[in-house]
């Protein structure tokens, strides 16, 4: 088969480029597969092109490029086809639309493959009759604004597939939108196996790693660490990851380390990529988010041979940690239950080398070669029934775009409207 996807930046870092990259590495040991970037900002990708995998781009942002279109006519014009409700939209235009439309059109492809809400639009509207559309789904439907879901409900119909990474967020895909004739399947991200040996389970560090935040709860972490070095002073905290431009979350934290006392028991990492090398160096991984919407970090420490801490948020934990076996399920927002599950496993040095065991060996079921596997057989599967029938007859077909252009014209309103009231309010 021939399996194109089509991302937003490949050239960029971020857990749908990592987990894409897994996964079009892992096809291409058997098919035809090309990774197309919307956007290319840098002459190589950040994280590594896959192996086997053709790489290629649509709109070319190097400023020292011959090529580049930054200063083009039309990259300056809003994008009409890119819905306003994904949170990229500022970054699409004119220009992006059409070259993803010439792009569409052309693809002599058996899948292809999105990999965001506004992608999954461009293919649902642009992508010619033959190829199987596949809709990935790598946030959750409930993370989605007002006017992007509408967009979902309507422009999905014409998606053969939309792929979800827990099960939670299936239902609520299939429960939430009527979309028939469009398969509904949860399929989780992939992890490679780690190059380096596992933890053993004797370093007294707790790693968590992930952007700094407040999402991320890291400031629950802090607090709850402060009670777990109340009982263990010998035990350390270790947090990766970067902050947004201002830095505000990161000195929030270190003015909360300070508060707390905790100068030499907690530190601020900062990011590190590629981040395997780390986990080892650790006993425990803790995670305390508010929601996630799978947990790549979960996965990613577990490989590693870590039992988790985690948050029983929506959506990801509880589908990857199996509670009190490969590691600790706690309610969210609980300082004392993070702090009570950690020391369950310092404690404990038994439990705890027997939960690292068992993390290790349940996160094979992560590993590229399986969940590669899965996607080829859905796309096998769709790709063999042919077309499907999108339009139900010529006049479905009318009253479809005739829908869509009401839509179309009802949020250009909206959002005329919404601008006129912030510049009354700025004036």
């Amino acid at each position: 088969m021939h399996i194109s996807f089509l991302l937003h930046n490949a050239y960029g870092v971020g857990g749908t480029i990592r987990t894409t990259f897994n996964l079009a590495g892992e096809l291409a040991g058997h098919h035809d597969v090309e990774i197309v970037s919307v956007f290319r900002h840098r002459d190589v990708p950040a994280l590594g092109a896959p192996e086997g995998v053709r790489m290629s781009h649509l709109v070319d942002l190097r400023k020292k490029s011959p090529t580049y279109d930054g200063d083009a006519a039309e990259y300056a014009r809003p994008a009409t086809v890119f819905p306003r409700g994904d949170s990229r939209y500022r970054q699409y235009s004119r220009l992006s639309d059409a070259r993803v439309a010439d792009h569409l059109r052309s693809l002599e492809a058996d899948v292809v493959v999105g990999t965001r809400p506004g992608l999954n639009v461009h293919i649902s509207r642009q992508a010619r009759r033959g190829p199987v559309r596949i809709g990935q789904e790598h946030l959750t439907l409930d993370s989605h604004g007002y006017r992007l879901r509408r967009e979902i409900a309507h422009r999905y119909t014409l998606l053969d597939a939309i792929t979800t990474v827990t099960e939670a967020d299936a239902h609520a895909y299939r429960t939430g939108f009527k979309l028939p004739g469009v398969r509904i399947e949860a399929i989780a991200n992939s992890v490679p196996a780690p190059t380096v040996p596992p933890a053993d389970g004797d370093h007294k560090w707790v790693i968590a790693a992930g952007r700094l935040h407040k999402v991320k709860r890291y400031d629950l972490l802090v607090r709850a660490f402060a009670d777990v070095v109340a009982v263990r002073p010998d035990w350390r905290l270790r947090i990766y990851g970067g902050g947004d431009a201002t830095g505000n979350e990161r000195q929030a934290l270190l003015t909360l380390i300070g508060e707390l006392g905790l100068h030499d028991h907690v530190f601020l990492m900062g990011p590190v990529n590629p981040l395997e090398a780390e986990w080892p160096k650790g006993s425990i991984a803790a995670v305390t988010s508010d929601r996630e919407s799978f947990g790549m970090t979960i996965v990613e420490a577990m490989r590693c041979g870590l039992p988790v801490v985690a948050t029983d948020c929506p959506h990801g934990p509880r589908e990857i940690i199996d509670d009190g076996t490969d590691g600790r399920l706690v309610p969210v927002g609980d300082t004392a239950a993070v702090a009570d599950a950690l020391l369950a496993l310092i404690q404990d040095d038994d439990a705890r080398h027997r939960a690292g065991l068992a993390a290790l060996a349940a996160s094979q079921r992560f590993d590229p070669s399986r969940i590669a596997e899965r996607h080829e057989r859905l796309f096998t599967e769709l790709a063999s029934r042919g077309p499907r029938d999108r339009s139900h007859g010529a006049m479905s077909t009318t009253l479809h775009r005739a829908r869509g252009a009401v839509l179309d014209g009802a949020y250009a309103l909206r959002y005329k409207a919404a601008a006129a009231i912030r510049k009354g309010k700025t004036a």
